[in-house]
Order: structure tokens, then sequence, then C-alpha cells
């Protein structure tokens, strides 16, 4: 059983590895060669995967526990999904782009501070709360839920999909289905 703020970390560094990687390396501008915008793309489509599962599974199970266990879990749980839902938007418009596209680099530019913030602000404002409301059982259990959803979850940003828990748990799994086909089809996400 590994604690829900264990789960939520790795995927935190994992992301910001990412977007260093990203921020560190030259984009088609800046006159960087095939080779490189071939690994700019994958590492995109990694994090496009990365992120999609992750917030799917914070949507199904940690903002509901916050919404229950903070007295202003409603108010966090809402910021924090209309940060993700404006990520969604940007990741699903990078995730069509090729890293010679202009877009593609004005895209990592802009959604790269966003999500620093967004990780700022579960880290610092809703963490610091949900670690004394919970239990360590209670904290374990989450940390398990979210990591089972990780895995049966989508590979893809769905940004007009509701952020409803029961809505992600009942479609989720199609829609998971359905963009691990075409990854499997499509051969996305194994290039990084």
């Amino acid at each position: 059983m590994t604690d829900v703020f264990t789960v939520l970390i790795t995927d935190h560094n994992e992301v910001k590895s990412m977007l260093e990687a990203l921020e560190s390396t030259p984009g088609h501008a800046a006159g960087a060669s095939d080779a490189v915008l071939t690994a700019r793309k994958g590492v995109a489509e990694q994090l496009v995967i990365a992120s999609s599962g992750h917030e799917a599974a914070e949507e199904q199970y940690f903002w509901p526990a916050v919404r229950d266990r903070l007295p202003d879990g409603n108010e966090l749980a809402d910021q924090a999904i209309s940060q993700e839902s404006q990520a969604k938007e940007i990741l699903a418009r990078l995730d069509k782009l090729g890293a010679a596209d202009a877009e593609f680099d004005q895209l990592v530019i802009e959604y790269t501070p966003a999500a620093l913030a967004h990780i700022e602000f579960e880290e610092n404002r809703v963490w610091p709360g949900m670690r004394r409301a919970l239990s360590a059982e209670e904290s374990g259990d989450l940390g398990d839920k979210i990591t089972a959803a990780k895995e049966k979850g989508p590979t893809r940003p769905h940004p007009h999909s509701p952020a409803s828990p029961g809505v992600l748990k009942a479609a989720g799994p199609a829609v998971a289905a359905v963009d691990k086909l075409r990854d499997a089809v499509s051969g996305r996400g194994r290039s990084a």
C-alpha cells in the first residue's frame, strides 16, 4: 500500500522531468535536428499519456476526497479541476501536432508554467490539509485507488468529458480502451 502523496509526488516529478526535457532542448524555430524533434515529440506524447491518466485518477478519487475531508474542499477541488480542464485543452492540441509545427513549441511554452503552477497549488494548498485529514490507512487506500485508476485510465486528454467521478468510473474504462487501441495501432507512446 503506497500512500496517496507518494503516488502523486512521483507523478508530479515525472511531469516536471518531461517539462524540463522539453524546455532544455531546442525546438523547430531554433533549428533542432530531425532527431531532436522526434525526441521532443516522444517526450510530449509521454507527457500527454502520463497527464491524462493522472488527471482522470485524481478526478475519480482525489478531488472527491478533498471535497469530503476539507472545510474548503469544494473550492480547492473546483480550482484544481478548472486548472486541469485548461491543461487538457492544451494537451489535446499538442498531441495532434508534430514537433516541427510552430504551434507545438508555443503550446509547450504555454503549458509549462501552467502545469508547474498547478503542481505547486496541489502540493502547497491542498496536500497539507489532506495530510492532516487522512489516516495512514486512508492515504494508502486512496493511493492504491489512484494507482489502479491510472493503469486503467485514458492515455489522451478528453477536455470535453465531464470531470464527474461517476461518469469517469462508468465511461472511463471504455474511453481508455479506445485510447489504448489507438495507441497500439499508431505506435503512439513508444518513441520516447
